[in-house]
């Protein structure tokens, strides 16, 4: 009777959920290949790119837990897959001049800190995205994408430079609450490892 519980739970490595995981890991090459292209087309193609890799991490977290497809492969690669496309980007638009130095600095180190810690913790507790956290990923997706849109090339500049503003404004409000949503993971982590081990569940 054992084994067969164990049979019947058992989720296959190369599922639905961990193949479109890795084709989001597969994608940051493309997308970084386009953001170096010197067109209008390449920089198109890069903002498809990147909005596609962005919308599979949804859907294969969607997947995961609809279909009970979720495997210890799928819980590191999702969030190292999320981090590579999103890092990848910021480096990119600072490379070109686009965002200042201390905005990828100060999300890539929050992003990589607190994926250590959730990593560490999950001994004693799985630490499930806040609504803060989900808030942040969608305040970054938009500034980003915001920023990688050749506005110059597809509206008169007068509006290119409103779209450019409040862009401007979406980035400082997604660098706050990266950092807001950071220091509360932390604070959650220090609570979870100060109390007893069966409380920590």
């Amino acid at each position: 009777m054992p084994t067969h519980n164990e049979g019947a739970t058992q989720v296959p490595l190369w599922n639905l959920a961990n193949v479109l995981t890795m084709v989001r890991v597969a994608l940051v090459p493309v997308f970084a290949v386009l953001m170096l292209g010197d067109s209008t087309a390449a920089r198109v193609g890069a903002v498809v790119v990147f909005l596609v890799a962005a919308a599979t991490d949804k859907l294969d977290g969607h997947i995961a837990r609809s279909r009970g497809l979720v495997t210890n492969f799928g819980k590191i690669a999702d969030p190292i897959a999320d981090k590579a496309l999103v890092i990848a980007a910021l480096l990119l638009l600072w490379a070109e001049g686009t965002i200042p130095w201390w905005v990828p600095v100060t999300i890539i180190v929050r992003e990589l800190g607190i994926t250590l810690l959730r990593f560490i913790m999950v001994r004693r507790a799985v630490m499930a995205a806040s609504n803060g956290g989900k808030l942040k990923t969608v305040l970054q997706i938009v500034f980003i994408t915001g920023y990688l849109v050749p506005w110059g090339a597809l509206l008169p500049q007068a509006a290119a430079d409103v779209v450019l503003l409040c862009t401007w404004w979406v980035m400082l409000l997604a660098v706050l609450v990266t950092v807001v949503t950071g220091v509360d993971y932390v604070v959650r982590a220090v609570r979870i490892a100060r109390a007893p081990t069966r409380g920590a569940a």
